[in-house]
């Protein structure tokens, strides 16, 4: 990467207005805020500071740099979250997408014995801009084969890496989900069953995997349960127009440790 952190996290400049919407794990809608997010330069320095003005509250933040459990891409797309899972204590993650005057970021909670409780989507446009949006997403969106690239960054600043991603959706005759997922010459095959928003990959029973569609063209993929001797993963999608989708994956190693951040930019074969 040639931007540096900071110059990243300057892409994220301006009025966010949008929305907070919880949802239940099972994509029950819970509740919906609007909200208004700036992030604006402080006056002759080198700070940056965000306001939060939702349900008539304010949350105030000041930025001189970032790190932690912050990485940015070079677009300003970014993940935060904890860096460590432990044992009986509450999880989560943000993932962000930014794109022209949008972003769209999807926070996954998780309970303190590691149950997934809770999924929050931020649809947020730059002020004065059009705020249009996507359908919720359906299958029938993602049917077809993907073809992309991914760029994986590391919370160590080791330097990242860039290779060709290959993702392929179809249905069988019973109506489950069939899907191959091809980067770095791996290729995994997984099958999942569908019901409502929800599809359900289910052949291990100890590592449980959903993907919840969404509105705008969003996805949530959450292990039901996140524990410590199990690597996990937590992914967004995002369908930003009929041929174009992006993913995000933060990934935790067996010790629970984050290891790393991925996006993927792909385009379905036409």
């Amino acid at each position: 990467m040639t931007k540096s952190q900071w110059e990243c996290f300057l892409q994220n400049l301006g009025v966010w207005e949008g929305s907070f919407t919880n949802f239940s794990p099972q994509g029950i809608l819970l509740n919906d805020t609007p909200s208004c997010l700036s992030l604006e330069h402080l006056n002759n320095s080198q700070k940056v500071r965000l306001t939060l003005s939702r349900s008539g509250q304010d949350v105030i933040r000041d930025f001189s740099s970032v790190g932690g459990g912050l990485l940015f891409f070079e677009n300003g797309s970014f993940s935060e979250g904890l860096i460590q899972l432990g044992p009986f204590s509450e999880f989560g993650g943000e993932l962000a997408f930014v794109h022209e005057n949008r972003r769209l970021r999807l926070v996954q909670l998780f309970d303190n014995i590691g149950q997934l409780k809770e999924l929050i989507l931020i649809r947020e446009h730059l002020a004065r801009t059009p705020a249009a949006e996507r359908p919720p997403l359906q299958i029938n969106d993602l049917l077809g084969e993907w073809q992309g690239e991914a760029i994986t960054i590391y919370p160590d600043w080791r330097s990242s890496d860039t290779y060709s991603t290959t993702f392929k959706l179809q249905l069988d005759d019973t109506g489950r989900l069939i899907q191959n997922t091809s980067f770095a010459e791996r290729t995994i095959t997984s099958t999942g069953s569908i019901k409502g928003p929800i599809v359900l990959f289910d052949q291990d029973p100890q590592k449980q995997v959903q993907v919840l569609f969404l509105p705008d063209g969003a996805s949530a993929t959450s292990p039901l349960k996140v524990q410590l001797r199990q690597p996990f993963f937590l992914e967004v999608g995002w369908l930003i127009q009929p041929n174009l989708r992006q993913r995000m994956i933060r990934s935790y190693n067996d010790k629970g440790e984050w290891v790393s951040l991925t996006l993927v930019t792909e385009q379905r074969k036409l």
